[in-house]
């Protein structure tokens, strides 16, 4: 294995400062780029070197694969490492870098074109024997066909995009008078976020779980995971709070969700690291969901409680590392682990808070990490995703954890801006999310 020199990172903010942690550890030199908006951004000080490649809108900048290449290409970068968001799940972009002699830290452009037609992947799963959510088998092309499924199915349903994701080109569809405005909206909505109008039908399951399996995968075949997260704290399909392991969860289950990824990975000739994402029913009825072809912006509970760094994992796996996995059936997983997304937002009304920040100070003590790109006197653009920090605590229980979270978001001051910490403590504090048995409905309730 040839370790890179030099890698680019071709994103920003709290996942850039953690990639550029993750190359320094490593003895590789990073790339930073930046636009023009973030020209006084953490990340621009803390790598090695650093470009400007455009204006702030991310068309012509983050998203402007171009200027990346450039950049990387200037720099005489071996290697680029997309983050997540911007051009992370972009196959054209891994692509790109390929044709360009340089490497994608991430899966290949094949695995993340399948991953993102989630229609084409269920089919794929299914046929490999892994439980997928009743539903229609792939695209469905008209309202006519739609209507076909549709009583097969049963009502309540949720019309899907194809590709995508983040509750775009999604629409829950209750009764068949609201089918055909539904479909026309999720189609027209799927073309204008993703280019691509297609969607599938699966049957709703208003009450359940949504978790995710982390998996890592050499370029040899070998798979191996990392245990499962919990993230059924959403709003609008949005998540807000992660932790590990997943709370009442019997042990069969949580065996069966690491057997069903890692053979999922195997099925789809999956590389580097990623996500199984799956639902769970009342019944503990297992659904694969999608797959997630990049860093999750909740990859430290599992850091936490595993002690993987899983960062640096995706580095040497994209540099050719080969998975040892009797070292990893090795790894033990120890207490329970919990992250806060922190963004500049109104708690009350989720309108984004961007401006000054004029007192920022951040908690610490035992088991306490922050991940952030944030400090005092930092402008937090309107341009991009308003997350600007994540909490992570890991306690010896799921309780400690919850107590040392709550210590954390009272010791968390931000002024300046408004972020959603009191939303947070909210959640904290309530006696659904404090049982483990919240669904993904429970944040609703709560508002």
């Amino acid at each position: 294995m040839n370790l890179f020199r030099k890698v680019l990172i071709a994103n920003r903010g709290e996942i850039a400062v953690r990639i550029i942690r993750a190359c320094r550890e490593l003895g590789i030199r990073t790339v930073a780029v930046y636009s023009e908006a973030d020209r006084d951004s953490i990340h621009v000080r803390l790598a090695d070197e650093a470009i400007c490649i455009g204006p702030a809108d991310p068309q012509q900048s983050y998203l402007h694969t171009p200027a990346i290449l450039s950049a990387a290409e200037i720099t005489d970068s071996e290697a680029i490492h997309p983050g997540y968001g911007f051009l992370s799940e972009n196959p054209q972009f891994a692509e790109a870098c390929v044709k360009s002699g340089i490497v994608f830290i991430g899966p290949r452009p094949e695995n993340i074109r399948i991953a993102g037609d989630k229609a084409k992947a269920r089919q794929i799963l299914k046929r490999k024997g892994i439980p997928v959510v009743p539903g229609s088998d792939g695209i469905v092309k008209d309202i006519d066909q739609a209507k076909e499924v549709s009583k097969k199915v049963g009502y309540p349903l949720i019309l899907k995009a194809s590709a995508g994701g983040g509750g775009r080109g999604m629409r829950i569809v209750r009764y068949e008078e609201e089918l055909e405005m539904a479909f026309t909206t999720a189609q027209r909505e799927a073309l204008a976020a993703f280019g691509k109008g297609a969607v599938y039908i699966e049957k709703y399951i208003p009450e359940m779980k949504h978790v995710e399996v982390q998996i890592l995968a050499d370029t040899k075949g070998n798979v191996v995971h990392l245990g499962e997260r919990d993230c059924s704290v959403q709003r609008r399909h949005q998540k807000l709070i992660e932790e590990a392991p997943a709370p009442e969860l019997s042990e069969k289950v949580r065996k069966r969700l690491g057997e069903y990824a890692v053979k999922a990975a195997k099925a789809l000739r999956y590389r580097n690291v990623g996500t199984i994402e799956f639902i769970i029913d009342p019944e503990e009825n297992i659904y694969f969901m999608e797959i997630n072809t990049r860093i999750q912006v909740e990859h430290p509970v599992t850091e936490a409680v595993t002690g993987v760094d899983i960062v640096k994992e995706q580095i040497l796996l994209a540099a050719g590392k080969e998975l040892d996995r009797k070292a990893y059936n090795r790894v033990r997983f120890a207490g329970h682990a919990i992250e806060c997304r922190i963004n500049a937002e109104d708690p009350e009304t989720f309108m984004p808070s961007p401006g000054k920040i004029t007192f920022f100070f951040i908690p610490g003590g035992p088991g306490v990490r922050v991940d952030t790109a944030a400090y005092c006197g930092w402008k937090v653009p309107s341009n991009y995703d308003s997350l600007i920090a994540k909490v992570i605590v890991r306690g010896r229980t799921r309780q400690e954890a919850i107590e040392r979270m709550k210590r954390a978001l009272d010791e968390f001051l931000i002024e300046g801006i408004k972020t959603t910490i009191p939303l947070h403590k909210r959640i904290l504090s309530s006696e659904e999310f404090l049982s483990g048995r919240y669904t993904t409905h429970f944040l609703d309730r709560i508002l």
